[in-house]
């Protein structure tokens, strides 16, 4: 099969994310695009559609998407990414770059690592911070791993404007982005599990409006600070008014999964029996880490 020299970039996957920043950076027939959605009778017609709209290149196979490209991104569901990144291994040309930007753990970002480089590629573990829209191709990146400073410069030259090297180590930039999720989605979860029961007891206005008079303007360091401050000292007082919590809310049937999670993380850093917290986030963290390891120990 002759090179073709038009291609620079191979695309794997043509969902939402792929075709916007392919419409965006008006990538056009430069990018060759394999998507397995192709193949499925249900969704072909769409998708031919969204190559043509897009002016990419419908690669029919995934070795052909690949073939002859010095730089490769993938943007399929999570489920897929580790074995596209198998697949795609044994297809791509040697030192070329395979950016992973789908939301995985970092322990499977350094799986496909592996994988990549090992077949003589290198892998860029790439977080993609935000939703794709509005904001497409100033959508912020974190990078991570060894040649992220050249994928950042490549990713660049494609129109993406909002990219941040995070380090060397392939998984760096996955973390912070599933951390962070850890607060995100928390937040979205806590908050319909608050709104839906304060509607079923019919006390939805007031429930928000004593929110909005002991809500505080902080930062999330001062916020987590004060927050490990209050389950140190009072812990278990909190996780017992939070079993009544439960029981409220399964009273109403609206679901309280969210308040069984904070009853046992409230029990359990109550019961390290820490009576005089650190001063300041991290030394509230060493505590809690430190007298874990202790009880640990004495298991």
């Amino acid at each position: 099969m002759p090179r073709c020299m038009e291609q620079e970039l191979g695309l794997i996957g043509f969902g939402e994310a792929g075709s916007t920043f392919a419409g965006a950076g008006k990538w056009g027939a430069r990018a060759h695009v394999f998507d397995r959605k192709t193949d499925d009778p249900a969704d072909a017609q769409a998708m031919r559609e969204a190559y043509a709209a897009a002016g990419v290149t419908c690669a029919p196979l995934l070795e052909q998407a690949l073939f002859g490209a010095d730089l490769v991104v993938s943007l399929v569901t999570a489920d897929q990414a580790l074995a596209v990144a198998e697949a795609a291994a044994a297809w791509l040309r040697a030192g070329s770059i395979y950016c992973d930007m789908n939301s995985v753990a970092p322990q499977t970002k350094e799986q496909a690592a592996r994988l990549v480089e090992a077949a003589g590629g290198h892998y860029v573990d790439v977080a993609v911070m935000a939703p794709v829209n509005p904001a497409r191709l100033s959508v912020p990146l974190l990078l991570s791993g060894s040649m992220a400073a050249q994928a950042a410069s490549r990713l660049a030259a494609l129109g993406f404007s909002n990219i941040n090297v995070v380090g060397e180590n392939v998984g760096r930039a996955s973390s912070i982005k599933m951390i962070r999720s850890v607060m995100v989605k928390g937040l979205e979860a806590l908050t319909a599990e608050c709104v839906l029961a304060a509607e079923a007891a019919g006390v939805r206005e007031e429930v928000l409006a004593s929110l909005d008079a002991s809500d505080k303007a902080q930062s999330w360091g001062d916020r987590a600070d004060y927050n490990l401050d209050r389950m140190m000292i009072h812990g278990l007082r909190r996780a017992a008014e939070m079993e009544e919590v439960v029981r409220t809310l399964d009273g109403l049937g609206t679901g309280a999964a969210m308040s069984r999670g904070t009853v046992e993380r409230q029990h359990a850093i109550g019961a390290l029996g820490v009576k005089a917290p650190g001063k300041g986030l991290g030394a509230k963290i060493s505590q809690i880490i430190q007298s874990n390891a202790r009880k640990a120990d004495a298991a």
